[in-house]
């Protein structure tokens, strides 16, 4: 049975930090590459940032370039970001997901909520 259990989000004030924690199972991490997505009232979910199954390969959207940074490790099946100086603009919903390397597989974690607000 494939579980996700997305923790870490909350109320931050703007310049804040937070670190959001994924952690999976019910299916092999190692095989799977691994995103953070965000979905802003009204907006289209939106990729954050991704991380290859090996963690050799990283990638970020602009809008957080140099203020966040994704992070894996398979021997515990879990996936994190760290988000610093937080903006308001970075308030959304922020969900897991899994995409395996090879074939159509994917998941999506239940989502966090994350507020920047004075």
């Amino acid at each position: 049975q494939v579980q996700f259990v997305d923790s870490g989000g909350g109320l931050v004030q703007p310049g804040g930090s937070l670190r959001l924690s994924c952690a999976v199972s019910g299916f092999p991490i190692n095989i799977y590459h691994m995103s953070w997505y965000r979905q802003a009232p009204g907006k289209e979910r939106e990729l954050v940032a991704f991380i290859s199954n090996s963690g050799g390969s990283i990638n970020y959207a602009d809008s957080v370039k140099g203020r966040f940074a994704i992070s894996r490790d398979n021997t515990k099946s879990t996936m994190n970001l760290q988000m610093n100086n937080l903006k308001p603009e970075d308030t959304a919903v922020y969900y897991c997901y899994a995409k395996r390397v090879l074939g159509p597989t994917a998941y999506w974690g239940q989502g966090t909520q994350v507020t920047v607000s004075p």
